[in-house]
């Protein structure tokens, strides 16, 4: 019977155990294959298309959408999530399992369930399930390093750039309601005009 030995070496992305024949290295960090994702659409990368930044992964196309926009490393990193280097204590695992398992106080902005810590996430103090955690406009996916709050709101920075940056208000949204409450009303009047002909 075969035995795999495994190695000493964690995976990044999910601290588990990297056996010889799943690992992959990149930018000095063990990955599992299946582990080696782009942060903001979860596709596998390869060594030859990845980018990173501060220790987070991402394909070429969605590092250049993010990060290349605006030109400035200060307004694009702003909410990249730090990858931690050390491991300070030998039960980090053990008191991971604990804190994930803890019951919380805190709320999701957007249900207003309780959020537990395995579920969460924490942007400008505010948390918000995973699942929550997303555009208010198209229902699109978002990450901390990929969101923008505009008014309570919280919104991808493609519809947020669509929405407000473009026009430099509400306009568009109000032009949408307009035309569905003008389109509502001539159906109402088209009916009262077809029923008074009959």
């Amino acid at each position: 019977m075969a035995t795999f030995a495994g190695t000493q070496q964690k995976c990044m992305a999910c601290d588990k155990t990297v056996y010889l024949v799943d690992k992959l290295t990149a930018d000095n960090r063990v990955f599992h294959k299946a582990c080696f994702r782009c942060h903001h659409c979860k596709g596998t990368l390869k060594l030859s298309n990845y980018n990173s930044f501060e220790g987070v992964l991402y394909c070429r196309p969605h590092y250049d959408q993010l990060f290349k926009r605006t030109g400035s490393l200060d307004k694009s990193f702003e909410g990249t999530p730090k990858i931690k280097h050390e491991r300070l204590i030998e039960n980090e695992s053990a008191l991971k399992l604990s804190s994930v398992f803890a019951g919380t106080r805190e709320k999701c902005k957007g249900c207003n369930n309780t959020v537990y810590p395995i579920e969460r996430v924490t942007v400008n103090a505010t948390s918000y399930h995973r699942s929550c955690f997303k555009c208010c406009h198209g229902g699109c996916t978002i990450s901390p390093s990929n969101y923008i709050a505009h008014e309570g709101n919280l919104y991808c920075k493609h519809h947020h750039i669509q929405l407000f940056k473009e026009k430099g208000n509400y306009s568009q949204l109000e032009t949408d309601r307009a035309k569905t409450s003008v389109n509502t009303s001539s159906e109402v009047a088209d009916e009262s005009n077809l029923m008074e002909q009959t």
